[in-house]
């Protein structure tokens, strides 16, 4: 099975280093030195990792043949592709590849479906999971176990505990809203039983009055 495991960026110093964005949770082993990898576009390919280090928070690597600047930006932009055997699996049982994770069904703990798992995304920082819902659209949840507690590879099946607002930010925002218009209807209802009551119950049928509503709920 052949696996995107990282994509060259932009050249770095003039020995032939580039930068690489990692798509794998085991760079040391996948682009490790001595690594063959292949490539896209595939006339670019194979290339031979020489070397690699950190710098900054980003991977440099050097590939075998390229010696200058100039050739190693002309690398920017490919995929670096991994042969891998599909029954292999991560030695620790908490870690996944990505081609195990792909395909699977996103549900919430009471089964609710809200999409497929179609790809992972590895920041510097956290993976994301993007999930495709049955409307078309995308979310992206962080890959933490707080959110993501259940991996069920025979089940098929991921179980999210999403915080509120992650997967449907729209709902959040109306509640937000609603919760301002009662806060402002609550305002109303206090002026209309303070001191001077008739004059309150003229304001709130006045044009100033409604004007305020509005400002405080939008």
């Amino acid at each position: 099975m052949q696996l995107v495991v990282g994509k060259i960026g932009r050249a770095h110093g003039i020995r032939g280093d580039v930068s690489v964005e990692v798509r794998t949770d085991e760079p040391e082993l996948r682009l490790g030195p001595g690594a063959v990898l292949l490539t896209d576009p595939a006339g670019i390919g194979p290339l031979t990792v020489e070397s690699g280090k950190v710098h900054s928070g980003r991977l440099l690597l050097r590939f075998a043949g390229v010696k200058d600047r100039t050739a190693a930006e002309a690398l920017r932009g490919t995929f670096l592709i991994a042969e891998v055997d599909p029954e292999e699996t991560p030695d620790d049982p908490d870690e996944y590849y990505d081609h195990q994770l792909i395909g699977l069904d996103v549900v919430l703990t009471d089964g609710t479906l809200i999409g497929e798992l179609t790809e992972v995304v590895h920041l510097p920082y956290q993976d994301l999971l993007t999930v495709q819902r049955p409307d078309g659209t995308e979310v992206l949840i962080p890959f933490v176990e707080q959110i993501v507690p259940t991996i069920d590879l025979d089940e098929q099946r991921a179980v999210i505990t999403p915080p509120p607002g992650l997967i449907d930010p729209v709902d959040a925002v109306d509640a937000v809203v609603a919760s301002s218009r009662e806060e402002g209807s609550a305002g109303a209802a206090d002026g209309s039983e303070g001191p001077e009551g008739s004059a309150g119950s003229e304001d709130s049928e006045g044009s100033d009055s409604s004007e305020g509503a509005a400002g405080g709920a939008a």
